[in-house]
């Protein structure tokens, strides 16, 4: 299921455990949105941090994680993976208390390991944003545990979908998958406009124009994606005319063995998710 980016505010506080910059795109989507700063949390350990989030946005600010989630009803984990056994064990008192729905955007981490490391018996919610988050155009993988109740899967819902759209996945085992399509996904396409630039400029092009035009190219191509109604296949068919120039690109791309690179390059990531969490079990 799909989510627009307008779902309704969450009728809970919410602690952020972590106050970096997911965290901060994340605040700044609520508090656009209507959401109270009184009623949003941050645990943060780095004070520069912690005190731009509370010039910026006006929220409460907690040096320890216990101070912000000893406040509220859903809990934003936002830390690294590395760390994140270490601050459910801090957490695992308060949670047992006050049965939170325990959000976590922390790739590879798993709802099972969530829930074990924080005493069990917990409402987990496994979420893979995207760097978009941070202009409120990315989107975000969810998996809901079957502790989590129907209001809580809504809490969760609307407060990714501040960042921007939402997508529930049944089966936990294809959440490694989502972090390798859209999660790792915008670096592809930083990577391919890195590399269309400098050809450009191998070709002869100014810095400036080849710049301009690779971006537009790549905005302008993002946007009939989303807004046309069809499928890439057809889009792509409908600018490659027969022994045209984009058709020598084209034929040039896949004789390189494109697709193929592609869904190597996916698997080696959603392969990359798998290892993250046996790491640090």
């Amino acid at each position: 299921m799909t989510s627009t980016p307008h779902a309704a505010l969450p009728d809970t506080d919410i602690a952020f455990v972590g106050g970096g910059n997911m965290a901060r795109s994340l605040i700044a989507g609520l508090v656009r949105r209507g959401m109270p700063a009184t009623r949003i949390h941050v645990a943060e350990p780095v004070q520069a941090l912690r005190e731009a989030l509370q010039q910026d946005f006006g929220v409460n600010v907690h040096e320890g994680a216990a101070g912000a989630a000893g406040q509220a009803g859903l809990w934003l984990m936002a830390v690294k993976p590395q760390v994140m056994r270490a601050v459910c064990g801090e957490l695992a008192a308060h949670a047992a208390a006050r049965q939170p729905v325990v959000v976590s955007i922390a790739a590879g981490i798993t709802a099972g390991q969530l829930d074990r490391w924080l005493g069990g018996d917990q409402a987990v919610v496994r979420a893979m944003p995207n760097t978009p988050a941070l202009l409120g155009a990315g989107v975000t993988g969810l998996f809901a545990n079957a502790r989590v109740s129907a209001s809580q899967h809504a809490q969760a819902e609307q407060v990714l979908a501040s960042a921007g759209r939402t997508v529930w996945i049944d089966e936990e085992a294809r959440m490694d998958a989502v972090t390798a399509v859209s999660g790792s996904g915008p670096a592809y396409v930083f990577l391919l406009a890195e590399a269309m630039e400098a050809a450009a400029l191998e070709q002869g092009l100014p810095a400036e124009a080849a710049r301009t035009l690779v971006l537009d190219t790549v905005l302008g191509a993002a946007r009939m994606l989303t807004e046309a109604g069809e499928a890439p296949a057809e889009l792509r068919r409908r600018v490659t005319s027969p022994g045209g120039t984009t058709q020598a690109a084209i034929e040039t791309f896949q004789a390189g063995g494109f697709e193929a690179l592609t869904a190597r390059a996916i698997d080696a990531a959603t392969r990359r998710g798998r290892e993250l969490s046996a790491a640090n079990d």
